[in-house]
Parts: structure tokens; C-alpha cells; sequence
């Protein structure tokens, strides 16, 4: 997604999902100041740009069941409807900034040299951490035998000109993996760039 693309996202969410909920009565949580709800309602906004119109109404309709408070008036909290929204529409698969800041740092172009970003991208996905040096550790391990077996199926496919199909869809899957991986790390850069 663009800088253009991202303005008009957000534009959107803001007009389809956040006023429409004002409007209904929702108001700031309690917890919250009125500056910290305004960051809350841009962040959200930025965060959903993604999401078409449809989705971005069923995640409309089914916030407004999820109003919180004694009086049931209260606006959920970012997290709460983040939740929600990637259970409608998941995030497109560009990488989010955490995914696009470790793929953009030594950390990541180490993993696709070496191989193993396929696991550090699913690692990021579940934990939504930066992985310090221990899960590192624990990525590289687990990606040891399915580096090893790319390695393997490469070569006898260079040596053989054919392997067997399921060899040949798992490679087809992994190098898919890896390749997105190039992406998201592409993506970071040509951000860092601009």
C-alpha cells in the first residue's frame, strides 16, 4: 500500500467506521483523555486502511454491539476492535511496521541470506515481539531442518531435473514464503528511503 492509498484508507475508516460510531453515541473510554482517544482514533484509522468498504461496515456494526461501560456507551478500546477487524478482514500481507522494521534490519536480511525467514516471519506474526537473542536462537534451530531440506531438493532437482511432487509443492510453498519475506524487506527499505 502506497502513501496515496494509505490517506484515502484512512479517510475512509474515519468516515465509515469511527463517525458512524460517534454518532451513534459512543463516547471516549473513561480511561482515556481526550487526547488519548483522539491518538487512539487515528492510530485505529491508520491501522484499518486496509480494509474495504464492506469489512470495514461489518466491523462498524458489530463495535457498536461491543460498547463498553455501565451505560453500554463507551467506545471499545483500540486493541478490542483490532482484534475484531482481523478476524473480518485479516491485514493485508505487506508486513506491519514490526514486521517491516525487523525485515529491514540486519536481523532480517540475515534470515533471508541464511534462509530461515519464512520461521522468523511466523514467529513475528504470533509473538508481535522484536525477537531478542534466545528466539533467535530458538527460530534458527527450528528452521535448521527445513533449510537443510530446501537445500536438498534444489540440489537433486539440479541433479536430477525432477523430484517428487510433494517435494516440489513443499519447495513451490517455502520459496513463496521467502519471497514475500523479499518483499516486506524491499518494502522497508524503499519506507526508509522516502
Amino acid at each position: 500500500m502506497d502513501i496515496a492509498e494509505q490517506a484515502e484508507g484512512e479517510k475512509r475508516v474515519r468516515r465509515m467506521l469511527v463517525e458512524p460510531l460517534l454518532r451513534r453515541g459512543l463516547a471516549k473510554p473513561g480511561s482515556l483523555t481526550k487526547d488519548m482517544f483522539d491518538d487512539m482514533l487515528k492510530d485505529l484509522c491508520s491501522k484499518l486502511a486496509y480494509m474495504s468498504d464492506l469489512n470495514i461496515g461489518a466491523l462498524e456494526e458489530e463495535v457498536a454491539g461491543m460498547a463498553g461501560g455501565k451505560a453500554r456507551d463507551r467506545f471499545p478500546i483500540a486493541n478490542v476492535i483490532l482484534e475484531r477487524a482481523g478476524r473480518i478482514q485479516p491485514p493485508v500481507d505487506d508486513g506491519s511496521p514490526l514486521i517491516r522494521a525487523v525485515f529491514a534490519n540486519r536481523l532480517g536480511q540475515d534470515a533471508l541470506d541464511e534462509g530461515w525467514a519464512p520461521e522468523l516471519l511466523a514467529s513475528l506474526r504470533q509473538t508481535r515481539r522484536w525477537p531478542g537473542t534466545y528466539v533467535v536462537r530458538q527460530i534458527r534451530e527450528q528452521a535448521a531442518s527445513p533449510v537443510r531440506h530446501l537445500r536438498d531438493v534444489e540440489a537433486k532437482l539440479a541433479r536430477d531435473g525432477e523430484v517428487p511432487a510433494s517435494d516440489r509443492q513443499w519447495r513451490d510453498r517455502r520459496l513463496e514464503v521467502v519471497e514475500k519475506c523479499q518483499r516486506i524487506a524491499d518494502l522497508a527499505s524503499q519506507g526508509e528511503q522516502a
